[in-house]
């Protein structure tokens, strides 16, 4: 043995737990010389369809042990994996003990996550994966059945791997088991991974933010580009997890931009927090613009619903983004197709409605699930991130405080749930005029909240008379409360907490209007 020139045959571990084409590959490399080695099921299989293969314990001389826990831990195997055949101190350690090379890892580990447990905790695998990408310099490794193809073609037409090739399935060998191990620290971090519930006395709550974050993720979906054309950008999934992005269907129109997703992820959340059962239920539609919503409206079935919302805005929501949760009508398609609109999102679309729509050549029409709601917020910042528990209604109406001599009306009532959960969606300081179950002034985005008022009172143009005014945070002077009642507004939701509350309360009194707190705010920035 020299160093450089492994022998004839050469010789591939194969041990995995997707099998997906994996009977075609070991029949290729037979067909191309090599010597199979493997353990296990993998073995199992490949015996029962006639491929010659040698078992893990014929190498080592040491049958499986501990339940299986110990089967290819042995110097038989990774001394195979792990020899640098430049160096001849390796290759003379080899000669002394009689172990062969071994030129090819094929190596795929149980997805943990789908049925996770102590004994679902692979030690063998990840070794053998990681030693084969640590001597990716020798050894080739793989562990994506996509990758078989491509592999065997490669060994076909050279004869070997190209040092590109090793480098790039190393670089997803270690993908892989990092993964892996994300997962698991993702288990331990849970309640159900069997470690102490209590502190010996009492129930010790789980902490939503753990000592470390562990985060795989994997690129699904290549953008057209970022927030801006010199930028590139992509969506990334977290690795054996699907959100309704993957399982969305593209009806038409260009390819996706980063702010096409990130504006319609906010539009998809917005009207689903606004008209799903156990919410409003009715028929909802929202128009999304820069994040912000400028328009949410429900209505007696989804075109009104959507006119309605188009309606708050109709100079923002120009290049906007729509979101209704019920099935696009005709009407609804007929009304949406006079407005330049970048992507429309829905449950469904009846067929004459969608093929209305598809005349639109660069309309996105995007039918999707409902969407979830992630456990953590995480923005960039330099060395790090800031991490926070996501922002969620948690206050009930039937929680909230009214705090004015006159008690809100049913109407009201209902205008200031409808505005309370507009306004946990808009960017701070916001202020959102409803009334009728429909926006009609949002004013986003601003540092205070005096002119967040104003701009909502600007765009609302009379509408809001007899409606309701929601602030995401309390008014810290009585002047926001006063133009609240100049808007038209008789009715004010808003968090309560101020130095000024009872300024602001009086004043509501003086206008006879009614107020309630929630006792929570919802800051966005």
């Amino acid at each position: 043995m020299s160093p450089e020139s492994p022998p004839d045959p050469r010789r591939a571990l194969l041990s995995v737990y997707d099998k997906t084409g994996i009977v075609d590959l070991a029949r290729g490399l037979v067909d191309l010389g090599w010597d199979l080695v493997s353990s296990g099921g993998t073995a199992s299989l490949l015996a029962g369809e006639g491929i010659p293969v040698m078992e893990v314990a014929e190498i080592t001389q040491a049958p499986e042990m501990l339940g299986g826990r110990v089967k290819t831990l042995h110097p038989m195997v990774h001394g195979g994996i792990l020899a640098d055949r430049s160096d001849p101190s390796h290759v003379q350690d080899l000669q002394d003990r009689g172990i062969t090379l071994i030129d090819l890892v094929v190596g795929n580990l149980y997805p943990f996550s789908s049925d996770p447990g102590i004994e679902l905790i692979d030690i063998g695998g990840p070794t053998m994966v990681r030693a084969a990408a640590k001597n990716h310099a020798h050894v080739g490794v793989v562990v994506d059945p996509a990758d078989y193809d491509g592999l065997l073609a490669e060994l076909r037409a050279d004869g070997s791997l190209s040092d590109a090739t090793r480098h790039r399935l190393a670089r997803a060998a270690f993908a892989h088991t990092a993964a892996y191990d994300a997962a698991i620290v993702g288990w331990f971090d849970g309640p159900d991974s069997g470690g102490p519930a209590t502190d010996g006395s009492a129930e010790v709550a789980p902490d939503p933010l753990k000592p470390s974050m562990h985060l795989a993720l994997e690129r699904v979906q290549d953008l057209r580009y970022g927030e801006n054309p010199h930028q590139v950008g992509a969506r990334y999934r977290t690795v054996g997890s699907s959100g309704w992005w993957d399982s969305a269907v593209v009806h038409g129109g260009k390819a996706m931009s980063y702010l096409n997703l990130f504006d319609t992820e906010a539009a998809w959340r917005l009207v689903h927090a606004l008209g799903d059962p156990g919410a409003l239920a009715e028929p909802t539609a929202v128009v999304i613009k820069h994040a912000n919503p400028c328009g949410a409206a429900i209505g007696a079935d989804i075109a009104e619903a959507y006119v309605a919302a188009h309606e708050c805005d109709p100079v923002s929501a120009f290049g906007g983004i729509v979101a209704v949760n019920r099935p696009v009508t005709l009407a609804m398609a007929e009304a949406l197709s006079e407005v330049f609109t970048e992507v429309v999102v829905a449950p469904a679309y009846e067929p004459d409605a969608l093929a209305h729509l598809q005349k639109k050549a660069n309309l996105r029409i995007l039918e999707a699930e409902a969407p979830t709601w992630p456990d953590l917020d995480v923005r960039g910042i330099d060395g790090g991130l800031l991490v926070q528990t996501a922002d969620r209604l948690i206050a009930e109406p039937s929680s909230w405080q009214v705090v004015t001599d006159r008690e809100p009306t049913a109407d009201e009532w209902a205008d200031l749930v409808f505005a309370w959960r507009v306004a946990a969606r808009v960017n701070s300081n916001t202020i959102v005029l409803a009334a009728g179950l429909r926006a009609v002034g949002i004013g986003a985005g601003q540092q205070n909240r005096r002119d967040a008022g104003r701009i909502a009172a600007e765009k609302a143009a009379g509408r809001a008379a007899g409606g309701a005014c929601a602030s995401d945070a309390f008014f810290p002077f009585r002047d926001g409360l006063d133009a609240a009642a100049e808007a038209g507004a008789t009715a004010v939701v808003q968090p309560g907490g101020s130095m000024r509350d009872d300024e602001v309360i009086a004043a509501a009194n003086e206008q006879g209007m009614a107020m309630v707190f929630t006792g929570e705010r919802h800051f966005r920035h």
